[in-house]
């Protein structure tokens, strides 16, 4: 199926998006999954250090309602660490098939112990191991480091239940702040953004492009 050229991509008004900015979220978030065929899911995550020195990298949503979004991660790696010295995150997801984009801000607190080892009994087996094979964003001195730890894990594991590493697990984002941006012609392009008023109310403003 062909993807729209700019002059096809559809409004975003501010009387046609929902109220909530989570449900607006799910709305293009499955056009997101129809329409994109790897990692509709991928978003980019900047943190920043207590003195405010930036960082982003992609991570992958693995869950979202009205409390937040998750991703999960290894507590001691740069992201970790600087979401310890400064809770604030923002989010992006990108859509290029829809034209789209969506920006979140929001504060950030650790998953439940028991929601994060649900998750973690759901992965690969490769990827549980390789949570415990990997000292994340640490120096290492060769790949060699990490294929060999890989494979005395696989021999000592073999068959049996992969314990969640006491370093390893989800945080969720609590969004103060949406952005949905809307690609059209001319670059007019469309922005909503919501700012959250209180715990369920919302401001909805258009923005210039």
């Amino acid at each position: 199926m062909p993807h729209p050229t700019q002059s096809e991509f559809p409004e975003l008004n501010e009387k046609d998006v929902d109220p909530s900015p989570f449900k607006q979220f799910e709305k293009w978030f499955k056009q997101a999954e129809s329409a994109v065929p790897i990692l509709p899911n991928a978003m980019t995550l900047a943190t920043a250090t207590g003195d405010g020195k930036p960082s982003a990298r992609v991570v992958l949503l693995k869950g979202f309602d009205e409390h937040g979004f998750v991703f999960y991660t290894n507590y001691e790696s740069q992201k970790g660490t600087e979401l310890d010295e400064n809770p604030v995150a923002a989010l992006c997801f990108y859509w290029a098939a829809l034209g789209r984009q969506v920006r979140i801000t929001g504060t950030t607190t650790r998953t439940s112990n028991e929601e994060s080892e649900a998750y973690f009994q759901t992965r690969p087996i490769d990827s549980q191991l390789g949570a415990w094979v990997s000292n994340q964003s640490e120096v290492i001195s060769s790949r060699k480091v990490l294929e060999e730890k890989m494979a005395e894990l696989l021999k000592k594991h073999e068959s049996k239940r992969i314990p969640l590493p006491p370093y390893w697990g989800g945080y969720r984002v609590a969004p103060f702040m949406f952005e949905f941006w809307q690609n059209r012609a001319s670059r007019l392009h469309d922005r909503i953004r919501y700012r959250r008023l209180s715990d369920s109310n919302w401001a909805i403003e258009r923005l210039a492009p």
